[in-house]
C-alpha cells in the first residue's frame, strides 16, 4: 500500500528540509596571520574544527532521523564548497552517515567563501574591514576582492540550478524517501542564500548574525508547501540570529502556508517602500497631489 501511495505521488517532489551549515574552526578564524601566507581555499581546520564537524554530523543525523516525525527512509544529499576547510568538515560530517542515506555529493563553486582578495597583508586588512563597518556589509566591496553583493549574485544563480536539479530530479530522489539537502559552506554565504530565498532587505541582511562554526540552520518544508526557519527553531533561537519581529511573524506564516500564498502582513514586500497609499482611486487624493505638486514647481520657476 504504501509503494502505491509513493507512485501516486506528484513529481517533483520537494526535500523536506534544506540545511545550511558553516565549517568547522579553520586556522584563519584561530589566527588572521594564516591568510599573509595561505592562499584562503587552502586554509585547513583545526583539530578543534574537525571535532565540531564530527560531532555536527551526529547532530545533524539526529534531526534527520527522528522516527517521532520523520519517514524513516530517508536520504541526505551534499552541496559543498571547494575550499579546504568546508570539503573536511563534509569529510567528518559523513563519519555519520551510512553508504545507503547518502544519494550524492556535488562541489559547488558558486557557495565559496567571499572573495576578500589574494593574500591578505594583517594591518591592511584591519583598516578594510572598520572601513566595511562604515560604508555598510552588504554593497563593500574588498579590493581585488567581492561584496556580499557579488555574492548574492552568484547564490542567486545556484539557486536557480538547485530548483533545476529537483524540477529534473537530477538528484535522484526516490518519492518515497524524504529527501535532506545539506549544504556545507560559509558564514555570509549561508546568510546570502537565506536573504535571496526569504526576500528579505538588504537592511535586514545588515542585521543578521553570523553563524558559529559547524552551526547550522534548518529550512523545513510545511504542510502547505512552503519553507520556513520556525519549524524546527525556536523564536529565542531567530532572535539571537538577528531576525526581526516582523521576520520572526512572517517564518511563522511560512511554516502553515500554502506555497505561493502572498503574506498580506509582510510588511517589507509592500509598505516599507511606501509613505502611504490610498485605499482607492476614487478618493480624490490623486488630483490633489498633482494639484500640490504643480504648484510647488510654479513656485519654485
Amino acid at each position: 500500500m504504501q509503494q502505491q501511495n509513493c507512485k501516486s505521488k506528484p513529481q517533483p517532489v520537494l526535500p523536506k528540509r534544506i540545511i545550511l551549515m558553516r565549517h568547522g574552526e579553520s586556522q584563519g578564524n584561530l589566527d588572521t596571520a594564516a591568510y599573509t601566507t595561505t592562499p584562503d581555499n587552502k586554509i585547513p581546520l583545526t583539530d578543534v574544527g574537525l571535532a565540531q564537524a564530527h560531532l555536527a554530523g551526529a547532530h545533524l543525523h539526529h534531526v534527520i532521523s527522528d522516527t517521532d516525525t520523520n519517514n524513516p527512509n530517508w536520504r541526505v544529499y551534499f552541496y559543498v564548497s571547494p575550499y579546504e576547510r568546508t570539503r573536511s568538515t563534509l569529510c567528518q560530517i559523513g563519519r555519520s552517515f551510512s553508504r545507503t542515506r547518502v544519494i550524492g555529493v556535488r562541489e559547488e563553486c558558486r557557495i565559496r567563501e567571499q572573495d576578500f582578495g589574494n593574500f591578505q597583508v594583517q594591518d591592511r586588512m584591519k583598516a578594510i574591514k572598520e572601513t566595511r563597518e562604515k560604508f555598510g556589509r552588504f554593497f563593500y566591496r574588498f579590493p581585488e576582492g567581492e561584496s556580499a553583493a557579488d555574492v548574492y549574485d552568484r547564490v542567486s544563480s545556484f539557486l536557480e540550478s538547485l530548483w533545476r536539479d529537483i524540477d529534473m530530479n537530477r538528484l535522484r530522489h526516490d518519492p518515497c524517501h524524504d529527501l535532506n539537502l545539506i549544504i556545507i559552506s560559509h558564514g555570509l554565504t549561508s546568510r546570502v542564500f537565506l536573504m535571496k530565498w526569504f526576500k528579505w532587505t538588504v537592511e535586514q541582511f545588515e542585521h543578521l548574525n553570523n553563524l558559529g562554526n559547524c552551526e547550522f540552520r534548518v529550512m523545513q518544508l510545511g504542510k502547505g508547501g512552503e519553507y520556513s526557519l520556525a519549524i524546527h527553531h525556536s523564536e529565542e533561537e531567530l532572535v539571537e540570529w538577528g531576525l526581526s519581529p516582523e521576520m520572526i511573524a512572517d517564518q511563522k506564516w511560512r511554516a502553515h502556508a500554502n506555497r505561493g500564498d502572498w503574506n498580506e502582513r509582510c510588511p517589507w514586500y509592500l509598505d516599507a517602500f511606501f509613505d502611504r497609499l490610498a485605499d482607492s482611486e476614487d478618493s480624490g487624493e490623486n488630483e490633489d497631489i498633482w494639484h500640490e505638486t504643480d504648484e510647488k514647481i510654479q513656485q519654485s520657476n
